[in-house]
């Protein structure tokens, strides 16, 4: 397992590198200028350009793409400083290490403290997320897989079906509306200082469409399984229904399963920004939305880049996972 771990790793340090390309090269293709938002539309161009060249947004692209891919390094790398020196513009060349992944154009905070920062607020949100769709999508599943085609399956199916429609924006102003303004149960948006009670509302939307999800993937898998040669055998044996179900069938249902539960739960550590902003929930995805609308590209990119580190590492536990419900599949001969 080691070995596959570590080949793992190295295929997704290309990976990670591509993806730094990509979202370079798409941040630079959004609109607008960050100085304008910095410094403001009628300031005179001479300010305009002093900040652009004190930002480094005049250098060429691959000069700009090289200074991130260093400031990623634990390494000192050169840097450039704009002086003036009677009257004329001097660039001077300096040993001097930006902080990881930058610091921000309106804070000059660096990226990853930014980061840091937020990350514990979206892992809340994430593991209240997850837990409510693993508990209610599981339940879901089992019941409609123990009964195809009775009332409770048509009754899960529409309830499935229903989570995985609605839009996650309009469930969280509903429950808003209702829970929060009508019957007064929960607070409408804020984290509380970390009270359970401000979790409630925004996990519910966030991961209702990962229960409808994980209902139908629980339904399909176990069906599927039921009628295998070994769930006749155990059945042939005299085994309890319990045992049947919960040692033969759910047990051999769970790789699909986890695989759905472990994208979804890295989907959510990236940042759910619709759920986030709905709700004030101040983690990396209002963050990210933020920047955006600041041109702030260092945090943007930086947001991105946590992302896709996140993503591979959820797909690289996943996939260790396996070995751990199915005893068939060896990593160590791979």
């Amino acid at each position: 397992m080691i070995r596959y771990l570590v080949k793992r790793l190295l295929v997704a340090v290309p990976t990670l590198l591509g993806i730094t390309l990509v979202s370079f090269i798409l941040v630079k293709a959004i609109p607008g200028d960050p100085t304008h938002a910095l410094v403001g539309e009628r300031t005179s161009p001479e300010v305009i350009e002093r900040h652009r060249d004190r930002l480094g947004l005049d250098r060429p692209f691959l000069v700009q793409y090289g200074i991130f891919l260093a400031n990623l390094s634990p390494l000192t790398v050169p840097a450039v400083r704009t002086e003036e020196v009677e009257g004329r513009t001097v660039r001077r060349v300096s040993l001097f290490k930006q902080p990881y992944l930058g610091r921000s154009y309106f804070t000059g905070t660096p990226v990853i403290r930014m980061i840091l920062d937020k990350l514990p607020a979206t892992a809340r949100l994430a593991a209240g997320a997850m837990l409510l769709a693993v508990v209610f999508g599981l339940a879901l599943g089992v019941v409609s897989a123990l009964r195809p085609g009775s009332v409770w399956d048509r009754l899960c199916s529409l309830l499935a079906i229903g989570g995985i429609s609605i839009p996650v924006f309009w469930a969280g102003l509903i429950l808003i509306l209702i829970f929060s303004y009508y019957l007064g149960w929960f607070p409408p948006s804020g984290m509380g200082g970390g009270a359970l009670i401000f979790l409630v509302l925004p996990a519910v939307p966030l991961g209702s469409r990962s229960a409808a999800y994980l209902a139908r993937v629980t339904r399909a898998s176990m069906l599927e399984v039921a009628g295998s040669d070994h769930v006749v055998t155990a059945r042939a044996k005299g085994l309890s229904r319990f045992r049947v179900v919960s040692r033969h069938i759910f047990r051999n249902s769970l790789i699909p399963i986890v695989t759905l539960a472990g994208l979804d739960f890295g989907s959510y550590l990236n940042g759910a920004v619709l759920t986030e902003t709905i709700f004030s929930w101040d983690g990396i995805g209002r963050l990210a939305m933020n920047a955006i609308l600041q041109r702030d590209y260092p945090v943007i990119i930086g947001c991105v880049l946590t992302g896709a580190v996140i993503f591979v590492a959820a797909n690289i536990l996943v996939d260790l996972s396996y070995a751990l419900i199915d005893p068939r599949i060896r990593y160590d001969r791979q």
